[in-house]
């Protein structure tokens, strides 16, 4: 047990979650167990250039409104809540002015408008995949990764502000990350930490825990140190919940603020799989595999890399697919059921479970590439779309619904070994978070592609408050790193099933072939997306 509270797993956090779909707000017991939670939609608004955008203020409208809903339903006590945690979406950028309000909307990690800007910032006529061969060793060195010359990073977004919208630039007093926002706004500062700008790769990696940032990346980067947010150490107190915003969440004031983690590092928490090489697959908007290492890795070309943990002494894996749960929301709210007014009804996700579990596995030969926004990783190119293959005339929705499924699963495969030869060791006893887990339909077409076991965690949609209020714990002292393996419940094991797997084999073989296969065509029909 650490040190602090007597009992420290009666102790509460108010634990936020911003999710590109929008905040969950719950209350978190230390034991890991989430007493209560709301969750509050926020519209994503997808531009015809590229572009994905949302409203920061929209963000906290939909917080206070579920704090005031947790306090109303009154689970638990206000004198038991003893921090307030955020985690969420990361690589967005949102333009702040110095009265500490949003000067335009945040650009998501989806934003890619920043594409050529940033190929021009870290390219040239010598360019290797897309870097100066010299600038990307010193990123690889120093940061451990770098920008994405695609744009669809902090460099990219900034570069588009500064380009293409000078007005909001020249308003523009910080650029900050969507849990960096949000802590402002809960206690007035404005700070960051080496882990919420990673994915700006300004600091020296080499050394954890940095509070500054390293001036040959920002010349690298052409980043105007003057808009960038001061940094803390990673697991620290922030500042206090004010007297106002207390009333507004229906908590004490005073009630101390911690450093943000993005959502990363916090499912890494939250999912149990605490320990090094103890892999943990994320089913959310995007997907990804990640666990904690003892040491820096990168691998620029596969675009993932080994990034400061929210543990002391610790990196996580980081890599990523854009389009995890949402290529499922594509598929029921562009293809199954649109609005055009010819829909028969929304169906609900579950619907979609039991139309693909009433086709077997390999969805009749129909194979879906998941790439509605391009690639990131284990290959970046944002010019590549999605495709259904193999479709024939005696192909239904069934199929293309399970080829969804199977498709994401596929990309998380493609991943998982990928990142396996980037950290030199195999992942372990692979849990399993984020809100596609929780159905077992996925989670078992994931088992037989991946053909390994799948250790659900119970209330996967929710790992990622729970790893939050764990890292609050942590930085409050409250517990201490050893105590948090234990923390999340596993609540069934998926086993991989031999005639599933051996189909899965062969369309695996074809998937990691399309890429290469269709990237020439993909190149010449977005050539100017």
């Amino acid at each position: 047990m650490g040190v602090g509270a007597a009992r420290p797993d009666d102790d509460v956090v108010l634990a936020i979650d911003l999710g590109t779909g929008g905040p969950k707000t719950a209350y978190v017991a230390l034991s890991g167990e989430v007493l209560d939670h709301e969750h509050r939609r926020v519209d994503l608004q997808v531009l015809p250039d590229g572009g994905a955008v949302e409203d920061a203020d929209e963000w906290w409208t939909a917080v206070v409104a579920s704090a005031d809903a947790l306090a109303e339903r009154a689970a638990v006590s206000p004198e038991r809540i003893v921090a307030v945690a955020c985690t969420g979406q990361w690589g967005s950028t949102i333009p702040v002015d110095a009265a500490g309000r949003a000067a335009g909307p945040c650009m998501l990690w989806l934003d890619q408008r920043g594409r050529a800007l940033a190929g021009r910032q870290l390219g040239g006529r010598l360019a290797v995949e897309g870097y100066r061969p010299r600038a990307a060793l010193e990123w690889i060195r120093r940061a451990g990764g770098a920008p994405n010359p695609d744009g669809n990073d902090p460099l990219g977004h900034r570069l588009w502000i500064q380009h293409h919208e000078p007005d909001v630039y020249a308003r523009t007093a910080v650029f900050l990350e969507p849990i960096d926002y949000l802590n402002m706004r809960l206690c007035g500062r404005v700070a960051a930490t080496q882990a919420t700008m990673t994915l700006s790769w300004l600091t020296d990696n080499r050394r954890l825990d940095v509070t500054d940032y390293d001036r040959t990346l920002l010349r690298l980067a052409g980043a105007d140190a003057d808009r960038l947010p001061p940094l803390s150490p990673v697991r620290s107190i922030v500042g206090q919940v004010g007297n106002d915003v207390a009333e507004l969440l229906g908590i004490r004031a005073g009630t101390p603020v911690v450093s943000g983690l993005p959502d990363l590092h916090s499912a890494t928490l939250g999912s149990g799989a605490v320990d090094d090489f103890h892999g943990h697959l994320s089913i959310s908007t995007s997907a990804w595999v990640g666990c904690h290492t003892p040491t820096k890795r990168t691998s620029l070309a596969n675009q993932m890399a080994t990034v400061p943990a929210g543990l002391p002494g610790r990196y996580v894996l980081a890599n990523n697919h854009d389009c995890g749960g949402v290529s499922l929301e594509w598929l029921r709210d562009r293809i199954v059921a649109p609005d055009d007014g010819l829909g028969r009804g929304e169906p609900s996700l579950a619907d979609l479970d039991r139309v693909a579990a009433g086709v077997s596995a390999g969805a009749g030969g129909v194979l879906f590439a998941p790439w509605l926004k391009g690639e990131r990783s284990p290959v970046s190119d944002t010019s590549m779309r999605a495709s259904f293959l193999n479709v024939g005339i005696d192909t239904g929705r069934a199929e293309l619904v399970r080829a969804v499924l199977e498709g994401v699963a596929h990309q998380l495969r493609w991943i998982l070994d990928a990142s396996e030869k980037v950290v030199r060791h195999p992942l372990r006893d692979l849990h399993v978070v984020g809100g596609g887990a929780q159905s077992d339909v996925w989670c078992q077409i994931h088992a037989d592609v991946l053909n390994r076991p799948l250790h659900r965690v119970a209330q996967p949609l929710l790992a990622n408050v729970r790893g939050a209020a764990l890292f609050a714990g942590l930085v409050t002292g409250r517990l201490a790193a050893d105590d948090l393996g234990g923390r999340a419940r596993v609540d069934r094991v998926f086993s991989p099933q031999p005639d599933p797997v051996a189909v899965h084999e062969e369309l695996h073989r074809e998937f990691v072939g399309l890429t290469k296969a269709q990237k020439g065509m993909y190149h010449r029909l977005n050539h100017d997306r």
